[in-house]
């Protein structure tokens, strides 16, 4: 029997957004009769109505009678409303707590300080528990009201700040049992604790949570529930990274570090008086009851080294402390620490030096209106050491398990900070977390490349990492995705295989309604193939015939396009070559092709050859994006585009020798899907403008990805198409986009024949008859292809497998962890998205021929 359901108490707790409206107090009243029938004894905690405590803060801190008039109405809105409807009027328990604010409101010198504002901020709770026991009722559930204040006590010494006071975490016996004579079912307050002397005091901002951990603490319950607005803890904040993956169970000290580091979904104290007493917490999501939620547990510590999440915190104040006689100075820092305590800021993250000391002040000790409290630290400090303070920065964390042990993976994907600014890392004494503090400019940024790089491009081979954030929202909007082409002509893949041993296969009418999708798009005035993504001539004559021009990186890739597809012309075509020979571009120019420069050098060098031309100009944008390191095309590692440092004598140049400059071009990476991208591209191209009145194009370049399970939605082009729009706004622009990826990946698939099967370890391997000779984006990019057997799809799934190739390399793996049926040789595994950089990629290495391609026409 789980924690959960094993009899005795178990306590749940239900955020703002769970307490605000009928349907989630049906949500309530199901849980609470639910574990009523299990045998548990229940206690319900409940937070104020969702909003309702910034209103009362923005209530305590107005110095207008007016202005509090017009809040306190708007307080009373929110709750008769949900009082009507619910069912419920004239509620006597609400009308006593409203009579009290009252009181409260009329005694009160604002702004409120000390025990009032305490006092007057505790009502939400007292409000929401009000209405919630009688909900309850009306529902047959004999609910008992709890006032807070008797259940839970500050600790002594903490009630100096009655706004953020630490409660106990004993276990209390006779409370429970106390509680349990008086009935089964219990609601009371979050958030609120009694004082010394019995006043009211707070567990500060999010304390609800922590209201409910103390009180399961000290009831010994068999489980804590905390329901909120979301299915879990994730691996990112999905409001910046949609791709974030669900935490199924991790570890109580990871899940402190994810709280403390950033992650929202629990107060950070919530989590030690659960893991002192060993009490499973769940996170649950009052929308989606039937979700499964994180479960947050002692775990077996694995000796493995695993990033969990990436987490960020804004807001984060650096102070710096320098000074060269502090070597080997006994007592410095604490000399130095003093000033801090004395002035009531809490120190958070430390990074030492010889010589210099930088630490960041913990967020909730350094609110500081006004900024004396600041003015005063800082002029104390400066007696003793030179003094900087940095504000407004952003910390970002990788939490997880050994850390440290993990640095040589971490290396690589900590080139994303290689253009940026780090003011301060550091590393965790507890081996949990890897910390660095940014500007807050590209902070969101970093937080989603990161999580690309360590979480998302490995998560389906981690069985702690649940479904997506966008997987979840998707299947509760109960969207249905189309099904892949292929799936219905199954009998055509193989009747069309034959007796090979391996096959791409390109469906061209998905590569034409992936063109008309973006030829639909109002904001884009045109649209480019990249042909070095499959140049197979039936794929490029079904896109010119839909009205695409090509986008070119070769001058072979030149004249094949004018060789293979008849009625294409010069000025259809874009050349960007990149390093490439000065004869490419002399050709270029005779074929009357478009002619885009990516290296100033070029212009310097051979300023003849472009005198009287017009040309575009690559431009790096200095902030790339794409889902593998090895495709990120912008940034100072990248060697494409010309830096924005090199702009304003570029243009002097370009003057004299009458180059004219009509398009600027960008292109950021591969495999990007969310469209904030796109605009943030798009926005750091429109001010490269200045330097170049001329140009009436901007392209985007390519880069637009595909959802890489068939469960995933694609991009959004409905949001970019109008972002685009409201950018550009009445600018005489024209604006080009250049896919390939977006534009042939989905209509191919690469067909494989089973050879041999084999299980050595753990690992349970399916060889087939080709790997990375024909498909080689796993092993150089770590790229997921979805891998079906093409003759079992109706057959449950039922053996975890590794897919391997023939190439003698230890890197040829199509897939790993991969759940299929039974496999048999023969069999022929399809590998879906292909038609994009396969066969174009292909080799002959080991002299094994790779895939030939097929096309199949409906």
């Amino acid at each position: 029997m789980s924690e959960e359901h094993r009899p005795g108490w178990v306590v749940l707790k239900f955020g703002g957004t769970s307490v605000s409206s009928v349907e989630r107090w049906e949500t309530i009243r199901h849980q609470a009769r639910e574990n009523l029938e299990r045998g548990h004894h229940v206690m319900i905690v409940v937070s104020a109505l969702s909003g309702v405590t910034n209103l009362l803060t923005e209530l305590v801190d107005s110095a207008e009678r007016e202005e509090r008039e017009r809040i306190l109405g708007e307080i009373e809105a929110r709750h008769h409303d949900l009082l009507e409807a619910c069912g419920l009027r004239d509620l006597a328990a609400f009308g006593a707590h409203w009579g009290e604010l009252g009181e409260l409101l009329s005694t009160t010198a604002f702004p409120a300080r000390g025990d009032a504002r305490a006092a007057i901020l505790a009502c939400g709770e007292q409000l929401s528990s009000a209405i919630g026991a009688a909900v309850l009722q009306s529902a047959g559930l004999d609910a008992q009201l709890q006032d807070a204040r008797a259940l839970l006590q500050a600790v002594p010494g903490s009630e100096a700040n009655p706004l953020s006071v630490r409660c106990s975490p004993d276990a209390d016996p006779d409370l429970a049992a106390r509680l349990a004579a008086e009935g089964p079912l219990h609601i009371t307050q979050g958030f609120i604790v009694a004082g010394p002397d019995g006043q009211t005091c707070l567990l500060g901002r999010g304390g609800s949570d922590t209201s409910a951990a103390c009180l399961a603490a000290r009831l010994g319950a068999s489980a804590l529930q905390i329901w909120t607005d979301v299915p879990g803890m994730f691996s990112a904040d999905p409001r910046i990274v949609p791709e974030a993956r669900l935490l199924r169970e991790i570890d109580y000290l990871e899940a402190q570090e994810l709280a403390s580091m950033g992650a929202k979904v629990l107060h950070p104290p919530s989590i030690q008086p659960v893991a002192r007493h060993g009490i499973p917490l769940f996170i649950r999501d009052t929308s989606r009851p039937q979700a499964q939620g994180t479960k947050i547990a002692a775990t077996r510590r694995r000796g493995q080294a695993q990033v969990k999440g990436v987490v960020s915190r804004r807001g984060i104040t650096l102070v710096h402390m320098q000074n060269p006689a502090m070597w080997r100075q006994v007592g410095f820092l604490a000399d130095a620490f003093a000033v801090f305590k004395r002035h009531d800021f809490s120190v958070d993250l430390i990074s030492t030096s010889e010589s210099s000391v930088t630490v960041s002040l913990d967020p909730e000790s350094a609110v500081d209106p006004g900024g004396q409290r600041l003015r005063d630290f800082v002029s104390e400090l400066e007696k003793i050491c030179r003094v900087e303070v940095r504000a407004d920065c952003v910390s970002i964390s990788l939490v997880g398990n050994a850390i440290r042990t993990n640095l040589g993976r971490l290396s690589s994907a900590l080139d994303v900070f290689h253009d940026r600014q780090v003011h301060m890392v550091t590393q965790s004494a507890n081996d949990l977390n890897l910390t660095l503090v940014v500007d807050p400019d590209y902070a969101d940024s970093l937080v989603r490349k990161l999580h690309q790089l360590l979480i998302a491009s490995q998560a389906d081979q981690r069985t702690e990492f649940g479904p997506s954030w966008l997987d979840l929202n998707r299947a509760d909007d109960g969207a249905l995705l189309p099904e892949p082409w292929w799936r219905a002509r199954s009998d055509s893949l193989l009747g069309l295989l034959g007796e090979r041993d391996a096959a791409f296969v390109y469906h061209l009418e998905t590569a034409r309604a992936a063109a008309r999708r973006l030829l639909g798009l109002r904001s884009v005035e045109r649209v480019l193939y990249a042909a070095k993504a499959n140049d197979h001539p039936e794929v490029l004559r079904a896109l010119a015939a839909e009205g695409l021009g090509f986008e070119c990186v070769s001058l072979a890739e030149v004249e094949h396009v004018l060789a293979e597809v008849p009625g294409v012309a010069p000025s259809d075509l874009l050349f960007t070559p990149n390093f490439a020979s000065r004869d490419e571009y002399a050709k270029a120019f005779e074929i009357g092709a478009t002619l885009t420069v990516d290296n100033s050098w070029v212009l310097h060098q051979w300023p003849e050859l472009f005198t009287g031309r017009e040309i575009f100009l690559r431009i790096d944008l200095e902030s790339g994006h794409g889902h593998h390191r090895k495709v990120v095309t912008m940034g100072k590692d990248s060697k494409f585009g010309i830096s924005l440092d090199h702009l304003e004598s570029l243009a002097g140049h370009l003057s004299r020798h009458r180059i004219e400059v009509v398009g600027l071009h960008a292109h950021t990476g591969s495999g990007v899907i969310d469209p904030v991208v796109w605009q943030e591209q798009l926005d750091r191209l429109l001010a490269v403008l200045p330097h170049f009145p001329d140009v009436g194009i901007l392209d985007l370049g390519g880069g637009f990805g595909v959802p890489e399970r068939i469960s995933q939605p694609g991009m959004d082009l409905d949001v970019l198409d109008r972002q685009f729009s409201e950018t550009l706004g009445d600018r005489p622009l024209k604006l080009w986009v250049e896919p390939g990826r977006y534009l042939v990946a989905e209509c191919g698939v690469l067909l494989a024949r089973v050879t041999q099967l084999k299980d050595k370890g753990s690992h349970h391997y399916v060889g087939v008859a080709t790997g990375m000779n024909s498909m080689i984006r796993p092993a150089l990019y770590g790229a997921y292809h979805e891998l079906f057997n093409l003759n079992r799809l109706d057959e449950a799934p039922d053996r975890t497998v590794r897919i391997v190739g023939p190439i003698c390399e230890s890197g040829d793996v199509l897939g790993e962890s991969r759940l299929l049926p039974e496999c048999r040789e023969g069999d022929v595994i399809l590998m879906a998205n292909c038609g994009a950089y396969g066969r174009v990629m292909a080799s002959h290495y080991n002299r094994r021929p790779p895939a030939e391609e097929l096309i199949l026409e409906d």
